[in-house]
């Protein structure tokens, strides 16, 4: 009997819904080993019967508060293996609502977090890098067409942290949309796992881009729009494409920051800050392995690490300071920034909330690290958190006129 494209459809999302029920599962197992660790070495660290200088591992699992954290392992595992159905309110969403934008949010928060675990576990909850429009993978014959219509001009978004493509739309307003009207140009978006470090995602970019400019020859122009952590990805990509011999550089021809945190984020530095604080008494390092339950996408922006050799020769938790190397931004290719700050003085110290003023500009004391954006290449606006860098009116009107210089 033959199956209709409907009913084809209908199996290939149930089995999208299963793949990610399961991702679920195992990461709700993963987490509830994790805690039982940490609580286990919680009670041995605070029990004064207990000393991990003078006790083996194995006396310290040894007696009954052993016994009872082998046997939460021990049946937290066991229930894993069968788990076919979903678990608590994530797993709910996601087989109600697979392809809603509460869900493709949910998801993007989530990879943002843990993105980096879930693609080294295998999880099928790991996003994967594509270009898309209104949610929806952009195949090679569609980017075509894109390219053909638009006379071979591109304008491509890049999204930030914990964040998707469908969340450059607020309140009704997309820049990318209306850029595109006023200009002619094609937009399309980049969707990828934010917890990924931001030079894998920036070679994986590359790629990409290497690949869209052979769909067709039309293709004359690529403009690039990076909002907050999407600015690094793609200058990681720039700087990956131009020492692998990639095409495409050649053709970009502006790239648009939105408080990119380029000498890193506040709010990571923080939490850096907490990483030391926590660690330096025994009874509190356990609660410092919580801290460190955020993705390498989250603590390359701590100084803005762009490249490899910013972040593998140290340990990412480490409090060790800034160690990445200069990178400038690209030659021949016009670059503009724009800084807000939350309140109404732009010198209020945390800038958006997230990133401060001089870091979203490029700015730096050291001079091999300033990226000496011209003046008139950026942009400083007041009563602007960073969410609002996607909607609001007066950081549109400031592209608009970016995007109509020559």
């Amino acid at each position: 009997m033959k199956h209709s494209s409907k009913d084809k459809s209908q199996n290939s999302s149930a089995k999208a819904v299963n793949s990610r029920t399961q991702g679920v599962g195992r990461l709700t197992i993963d987490a509830v080993l994790a805690i039982t660790n940490i609580v286990e070495s919680m009670h041995k660290r605070v029990s004064p019967l207990s000393s991990s200088t003078s006790k083996t591992e194995k006396e310290q699992l040894s007696g009954i508060s052993g016994l009872v954290y082998r046997n939460i392992r021990n049946v937290t595992e066991r229930l894993g293996k069968r788990i076919d159905a979903p678990l608590a309110a994530i797993s709910k969403i996601l087989a109600s609502q697979p392809d809603s934008p509460s869900t493709q949010t949910l998801l993007a928060a989530l990879n943002g977090v843990l993105g980096d675990y879930l693609v080294a576990s295998d999880n099928p909850l790991a996003i994967q890098m594509h270009f898309r429009r209104e949610g929806k993978i952009l195949n090679d014959v569609k980017l075509r067409e894109l390219i053909d219509q638009s006379n071979g001009k591109l304008l491509i978004m890049v999204h930030g942290l914990c964040m998707n493509d469908l969340q450059w739309c607020k309140e009704g307003h997309d820049h990318g949309v209306e850029l595109a009207k006023e200009s002619g140009m094609a937009y399309i978006y980049l969707h990828y796992n934010s917890g990924r470090h931001v030079s894998d995602n920036g070679q994986q970019f590359a790629s990409l881009l290497e690949s869209l400019i052979n769909l067709s020859d039309k293709l004359l122009e690529i403009n690039i729009l990076g909002h907050s952590m999407g600015g690094l990805v793609s200058r990681s990509a720039f700087h990956i494409a131009q020492n692998s011999g990639h095409k495409w550089p050649k053709l970009l021809n502006k790239l648009v920051f939105l408080g990119t945190p380029h000498h890193g984020a506040v709010l990571e530095k923080a939490g850096n800050w907490v990483d030391l604080i926590l660690g330096a008494h025994s009874y509190t390092v356990p609660f410092a392995r919580l801290v460190k339950v955020r993705s390498a996408g989250i603590t390359d922006l701590r100084y803005g690490n762009v490249q490899e050799l910013d972040w593998h020769t140290t340990e990412r938790f480490e409090f060790s300071g800034d160690k990445r190397l200069p990178l400038p931004l690209p030659d021949n290719v016009k670059c503009f920034a724009v800084a807000t700050s939350a309140k109404k003085s732009i010198n209020y110290p945390l800038g958006d909330g997230l990133v401060r003023i001089q870091s979203a500009l490029g700015e730096h004391k050291d001079p091999a690290f300033d990226l000496h954006i011209p003046d008139n290449r950026k942009w400083v606006g007041s009563h602007i958190n960073h969410n609002q860098l996607l909607s609001d009116p007066k950081v549109y009107q400031v592209l608009k006129t970016w995007f109509e210089i020559a």
